[in-house]
């Protein structure tokens, strides 16, 4: 049996709703599934929330309905809460997403919010700026969605936005195994967190071999040109700290904070959920900070080359320099000049200039200037 609704210390039966009817609860195009489960076993016959919930309530506390919805419309959201009683600060984080992780409690409903991600498979390979065009460097490599969850006593409602993050799949899982599914909806939101941080685990160990990738062209190229596949790693890495950073809190609520709408056995699973999100979070906020390093080093690389650049162009400078003032003393036609009337001045001055020239490129060669 699942605990009672507690409201202010005190218990009292959950409340039960007459289901409404009408063009509302018909509608469905943004429903993905709906399915009432008594004693963890999926129980067929219901076509529509406002039938599940019915089915539900008329089960008892053994049985909840799980509702997923994939991107709804503010009007969809807003039956489901009158269906439900959820509450309307938590109904419009859900009808705007684009929320922060977060786990809130209001009255007897747990509202969690979770971010999900996908490692773009075209991300295996970064693109190489002297051959690939801008747009394709800058391409997602980590793309973002979102998961919600309202978590009652016998319901829970998935909310999920993106094209990513479905939750067929868990859901099939979870049917084969009905003795987790009896402990209740909690067991439902852990199956959602610990598919999302799996997801973490999947994109940060992807997101690590392109980071090997960069580092080894950077350290082994004389002039590497990777700034822009260092950037958009960076900028992807930031992005799924976002996503883990916030979450921790959340979790570590879920396993060490008793809550009556999470079955007890249910809050040792938690703690192994978190415990992959602290590793995961670890490796990450090493990819950044492995990451800045990349770009100071090739920053200073550059910074290098274009020295090594500059040394070349003023020695060559310097060489050229010798008979451009040779051709610019001749050239002032003084008729007293040193050996201009003598038959072997020119090529004495031509041999002169040349020895210089090929005394100076001897000095800037040994000196490693050219």
């Amino acid at each position: 049996m699942m605990p009672s609704l507690r409201r202010n210390g005190s218990l009292r039966p959950s409340v039960r709703r007459t289901p409404r009817t009408g063009p509302s609860t018909r509608r469905r195009s943004h429903l993905v599934d709906c399915a009432v489960y008594v004693n963890g076993i999926r129980r067929a016959g219901a076509e529509s929330p406002a039938e599940a919930i019915a089915l539900a309530w008329a089960a008892g506390d053994s049985a909840f309905v799980w509702l997923g919805l994939h991107e709804p419309d503010a009007a969809e959201l807003t039956d489901l809460a009158e269906l439900l009683g959820l509450h309307p600060l938590a109904v419009e984080d859900a009808i705007h997403a684009q929320q922060r992780p977060k786990l809130e409690r209001y009255d007897d409903t747990l509202f969690a919010v979770l971010k999900t991600v996908r490692y773009v498979a075209a991300g295996n390979k970064p693109a190489d700026p002297r051959t690939e065009p801008a747009a394709e460097i800058a391409a997602e490599i980590v793309e973002t969605g979102e998961v919600m969850a309202f978590v009652g006593q016998n319901f829970v409602v998935t909310v999920r936005y993106g094209d990513h993050g479905g939750l067929r799949a868990l859901r099939f899982r979870l049917q084969k195994t009905p003795e987790r599914l009896a402990m209740g909806p909690s067991a439902v939101l852990h199956a959602i967190a610990d598919r999302v941080v799996d997801d973490y685990l999947v994109a940060a160990h992807a997101l690590q071999k392109d980071i090997d990738a960069v580092e080894s062209a950077v350290f082994t190229r004389t002039l590497s040109r990777d700034a822009e596949r260092i950037y958009v790693l960076k900028r992807e890495v930031l992005e799924l700290r976002r996503a883990i950073t916030p979450l921790a809190e959340p979790l570590r609520m879920l396993a060490d904070r008793p809550m009556w709408l999470v079955h007890p056995s249910i809050r040792k699973y938690f703690r192994d959920v978190e415990d992959h999100l602290a590793r995961v979070s670890e490796q990450v906020a090493g990819y950044d900070e492995l990451l800045t390093t990349i770009v100071q080093a090739n920053l200073a690389q550059v910074t290098v080359a274009q020295n090594e650049d500059m040394r070349k162009i003023s020695a060559w400078v310097a060489i050229f320099a010798i008979p451009t003032m040779v051709a610019g003393i001749y050239g002032m036609n003084f008729d007293t000049m040193p050996e201009l009337h003598w038959r072997l001045g020119y090529p004495l001055v031509m041999a002169v200039t040349f020895g210089i020239c090929v005394a100076l490129h001897r000095g800037f060669r040994r000196n490693g200037w050219l």
